[in-house]
């Protein structure tokens, strides 16, 4: 199967505002958050990519036009952006827009930190942080066959989303309970690699920020030689040889 560069967004207005931003529109990143998706996106150019998929919220989709405006190995030009609703931020509900410092007080924020798969957040609008995590996983698992089929086992795409999104998709791909994704970090434009296969995923890089990103392109297969025989027999008889 392909492997995924799960892509933190750039450092938004709200990391440097204190504020849980969540879907809130408008959100953007600012210059440091700027500079890091350019920064990104020159490590990149090495790799070929088969799709850039993001979260709709402005702050992912302008780290994700980052990525696909500059050009890849031999100056091919990057696929299109495509949008998944499935990879944005978890719906904060009431929660959306608040300052951090102030959220840190309220009950619940113990539960977020210490036992998260129970965290429902509240009002109308509240998601869970399962829910979260099982749309994501969905999204994720969905893309990747549907560029297996496109693009064969070999190829690299680039899915931009949010810090508690891609920690708890690396929780499940190192086969970690909900309750521990707050150990994992992934810092603002950071690469996590997933390489998912038949019967499990695997972990191949977490919260890299400046590391270099050739390693991961895929190594050319060579087509196994075939002997004489074996050809000559598939010629007079056909590929069984019979």
């Amino acid at each position: 199967m392909p492997s995924v560069l799960l892509v933190r967004h750039g450092r938004s207005t709200a990391n440097t505002g204190g504020v849980l931003a969540g879907w809130t529109p408008g959100v953007d990143l600012d210059d440091a958050g700027r500079q890091q998706a350019q920064d990104l996106a020159a490590r990149m150019s090495t790799l070929p990519l088969a799709a850039v998929v993001s979260s709709p919220l402005d702050r992912c989709l302008r780290t994700a036009e980052a990525v696909a405006t500059v050009p890849g190995p031999r100056r091919a030009a990057r696929p299109d952006v495509v949008v998944d609703d499935r990879l944005g931020e978890c719906r904060y509900g009431d929660w959306t827009g608040r300052e951090l410092a102030t959220l840190t007080k309220d009950p619940l924020w113990t539960v977020v930190q210490r036992h998260p798969s129970a965290a429902v957040f509240p009002g109308p609008d509240g998601e869970s942080l399962r829910a979260m995590q099982l749309r994501a996983l969905d999204a994720v698992r969905e893309w990747d066959a549907r560029i297996a089929a496109t693009h064969g086992p070999d190829a690299l795409w680039v899915a931009v989303s949010h810090g508690d999104v891609i920690k708890s998709i690396v929780a499940d791909a190192v086969g970690a309970h909900l309750d521990a994704f707050q150990r994992i970090v992934v810092d603002p434009c950071s690469v996590t690699v997933v390489h998912y296969t038949g019967t499990r995923p695997f972990l191949l890089r977490c919260n890299d920020t400046g590391g270099d990103l050739a390693a991961l392109v895929p190594k050319r297969r060579r087509r196994p030689r075939r002997s004489r025989v074996a050809e000559a027999d598939a010629v007079v008889g056909g590929s069984t040889g019979v």
